[in-house]
């Protein structure tokens, strides 16, 4: 092809509508597949709480806890996601680019229950632990009231938890 031919060839597909909705499909996938290709995997683990067993990803690092669960549009029942803080403080989750409602538990170092929050889907509003914690624990909204969990309760299995980088 001769450089006049690319040149006709671009101008009729740059008025015409379907070629600009193929372009704009392109680039959205190029920017979610180089965005998901490079996000960090989350690690899972097993952690107990009472007589329930709960399946947790693991956000260690700072672009881990940042992502949490954002874009998710469901998670199964008893799955969540632990948050492990580097040091023990003050600390406030949010809700941007969460597109489910969830319950939020704050705990100390020893995975005792400082307080639990409910957080509604998409807000920026801030939702912080009453005290000093160490680890946040994510879970479809309203579980720990449904399964009787409150301040004081205590979570298992967090001996086994990544450290937090």
């Amino acid at each position: 092809m001769n450089h006049n031919t690319v040149k006709h060839r671009h101008s009729r597909e740059s008025g015409n509508p379907v070629f600009a909705v193929r372009r704009c499909i392109a680039a959205a996938s190029l920017v979610f597949f180089t965005t998901t290709a490079h996000a960090e995997p989350f690690p899972e683990m097993e952690l107990s709480m009472g007589m329930y067993r709960i399946e947790a990803e693991v956000a260690v690092t700072e672009s881990t806890r940042e992502r949490g669960l954002m874009f998710r549009e469901k998670m199964p029942a008893n799955h969540g996601m632990l948050f492990v803080f580097p040091t023990a403080r003050t600390e406030c989750m949010w809700m941007k680019n969460t597109v489910m409602p969830l319950s939020v538990a704050f705990l100390d170092s020893r995975g005792v229950i400082v307080n639990v929050d409910e957080m509604q889907a998409k807000t920026l509003n801030s939702h912080c632990s009453v005290g000093l914690v160490r680890y946040a624990l994510e879970m479809n909204a309203g579980w720990f009231e449904q399964h009787g969990f409150a301040a004081g309760a205590q979570l298992q299995g967090l001996e086994r938890a990544p450290l937090a980088r």
